[in-house]
């Protein structure tokens, strides 16, 4: 066995051990010291972000863009709704509800809408109202992308405005510098760094602790906001005030999708565990210690954070707090090259350059357009808004648009996967929606303060996916006429009887049903034929993992010919030439290390003849597959031995 074939295998049984079984307990979790180190691991990665909220969370709550007074019941009201807010959203929402809908052990948006299969279970409008909602869930991700690693080193380099006031004007260019090594150093992979991530984080969280309980020791009388009827009073007193400040509450629990995307590193026994036994109890004694402080001296503390630590503590604050929004920012980059990824192999996204950066995790990829697009963004975000009070305005419409469309979506899978009965996959799905509309509603207030950024990058994705999707089907239907059969294929070499050479020939097709329009167009122009065809579809299933053994598909034919199909998971990397190699143990005349490999290539022409989209966005979509990642690369072919043919097309 080759030694991509070891690694292919090693890849491969990995998710075979949990399929069909709970995903909290997988067999290398029973242990109770790895569980542990999968735990410190899962500090960094599924709980960095929200991690980091109390940089800013509190504080906007009374100085940003909708702010009420600090008074006694304004911050009881608040930290009640803090407090609660996690308990419902985080605790019970994702961490007991959502988390069930998991995809052979994948989360997020785009593995739950893989999990209803909408658009290989025909065009019903239920379902095409499922697509449409679970790609534009996922397009608002971006923004959250973006957004996330911008306002969280810059909440922590402000800390040194409480240390002097000198590096008032450094705080900018701190944060850009920061922020341009981290994407810079994506390309060499985090698999190195990974294993520091958990202790740092632990270093972070005994920090919100222990700096929460030293407020709250000096006014003991903030814990009674634990009582719900603090955050009834809350807006029954500021009404209209009250609710527009739910956006900035919204704040503390941005990292739900991201923690439910997460799901494929981590078990669910292990997230829920380190969410209760550390994160949870941390976050809220940083959050009520902070209240303990501003009751002392209302309006006075506008950095409460910072201002929780002495005087001497501040500068070794700073570093601490920028390394743990640097994991942050870390564990959202990542996100993001798994969902791009997802897209790319669920077909609704065009093909990208996708860099295995890792040989031992699946999980550790590097996109090169996503993190160079993403870090103009953020620097863009960080020299326009310049403070995290500004880009705080701008962030949680997209996040909180994703939450009310996940919890939909929860709903179909409640009643078509679990079993549900109506009225209580209503009662659970409409609870949590008064919840996620009102955290949508008040955030949509910030529409103008920068709330249409991460919505404007959402709708742009969105028009790129739904673009793209459109156009594979119009091209597909324009490619149906120019396919034959294999049957006719067949009969055609039987009656020609071309020369046939030495050597093996394989030739990539779209459709596992039909020949491509290469091979054909090979044979008539060249009037020869290798000895051994290989007629060989890549298919990428709706869920996120292929066993090995369930890898290949396998018809022989007469005149030398085989008809084989691919089958890989959305998080698994096509791996054409080791697929070939492995056909080679059944059908030893195929020369796996000489084989020539042919690919289609289309060369659109966008034209108003052709039924179809419009024009200006058939040209959009031409565009997009001129700058698609080649086929040979996508499929990872050796370029010394691959033979690209194009064939024009009308659209």
């Amino acid at each position: 066995m080759s030694e991509e074939e070891k690694k292919e295998q090693v890849i491969s049984e990995e998710p075979e051990k949990l399929e069909g079984k709970d995903r909290e307990e997988p067999e290398e979790e029973q242990n109770g010291r790895a569980f542990w180190i999968s735990g410190l691991t899962a500090l960094g990665v599924v709980y960095g972000d929200i991690g980091t909220s109390p940089l800013y969370a509190l504080r906007e709550c009374f100085f940003g863009v909708h702010q009420v007074p600090a008074n006694r019941d304004n911050v009881l009201g608040v930290l009640s709704l803090i407090l609660w807010s996690l308990v419902i959203v985080i605790s019970i929402k994702y961490l007991v509800y959502v988390m069930r809908a998991d995809n052979n052990g994948e989360g997020g948006i785009l593995a739950l809408m893989a999990l209803l299969v909408p658009w290989r279970r025909g065009d019903s409008p239920p379902r095409v109202v499922v697509l449409t909602l679970g790609l534009f869930g996922a397009a608002l991700l971006y923004g959250d992308g973006m957004i996330t690693p911008a306002i969280s080193v810059l909440s922590a380099v402000e800390g040194l405005r409480q240390a002097t006031s000198a590096l008032d004007e450094a705080i900018v260019p701190i944060a850009a510098v920061i922020l341009f090594l981290l994407f810079v150093f994506q390309q060499r992979g985090t698999a190195g760094v990974g294993s520091v991530f958990g202790p740092i984080m632990v270093v972070w969280f005994l920090t919100l602790a222990c700096l929460g309980i030293s407020g709250i020791v000096q006014n003991p009388d903030v814990i009674s906001a634990v009582n719900p009827t603090y955050a009834i009073h809350f807006f029954l007193q500021n009404r209209g005030s009250g609710f527009l400040v739910l956006g900035a509450i919204f704040l503390v629990v941005t990292g739900g999708e991201a923690l439910y995307a997460d799901m494929g590193h981590f078990s669910r026994r292990v997230i829920r565990t380190v969410w209760f036994v550390a994160v949870l109890p941390s976050l809220l004694l940083n959050y009520f210690g902070q209240g303990a402080l501003m009751l002392m001296d209302p309006g006075q503390n506008k950095e409460p954070f910072y201002q929780l630590a002495p005087v001497w503590m501040v500068y070794p604050l700073v570093i601490l707090a920028t390394a743990a929004t640097v994991i942050a920012s870390q564990a959202i980059i990542s996100g993001a090259f798994s969902l791009t990824r997802q897209a790319v192999f669920l077909g609704v996204f065009p093909r990208m350059s996708i860099v295995q950066t890792s040989s031992k995790q699946i999980g550790q990829i590097y996109i090169p357009m996503v993190n160079w697009l993403l870090l103009a963004a953020t620097l863009s975000l960080v020299f326009v808004f310049r403070s995290s009070s500004g880009l705080a305005a701008a962030y949680g419409v997209a996040v909180s648009t994703t939450m009310v469309i996940t919890t939909w979506l929860a709903y179909h899978v409640a009643r078509e996967k679990w079993g549900w009965g109506l009225f209580p996959a209503l009662a659970v799905t409409v609870a949590f929606l008064v919840v996620d509309f009102s955290f949508f509603g008040a955030n949509l207030f910030r529409f103008f303060a920068g709330g249409w950024i991460p919505l404007a990058v959402g709708a742009g994705v969105y028009f790129i996916m739904t673009t793209w999707m459109k156009g594979r089907v119009l091209l597909a239907k324009r490619l149906k006429d120019k396919l034959m059969t294999l049957d006719d294929f067949l009969d055609h070499v039987r009656r020609e009887k071309p020369v046939r050479v030495p050597g093996t020939a394989v030739f990539m097709s779209a459709d596992s049903k039909d020949i491509s329009p290469i091979l054909p167009h090979h044979l008539k122009l060249n009037g020869s034929l290798h000895e051994q065809v290989v007629i060989l579809t890549v298919v990428i299933e709706d869920s996120p993992y292929v066993t090995f053994s369930e890898r290949l598909t396998v018809q022989g034919h007469e005149e030398g010919v085989l008809q084989v199909v691919v089958h890989y998971g959305f998080m698994q990397d096509p791996d054409v030439p080791s697929a070939v190699r492995r056909l080679q143990k059944d059908y030893p005349k195929i020369d796996a290390e000489g084989a020539t490999y042919y690919v289609g290539g289309e060369v659109l022409i966008p034209t108003k003849e052709q039924p179809g989209m419009l024009l200006w966005r058939e040209k959009a979509y031409a565009l997009m597959v001129r700058n698609a990642a080649r086929p040979f690369k996508f499929f990872r072919l050796p370029l010394n031995r691959v033979i690209e043919i194009n064939i024009h097309v009308e659209i």
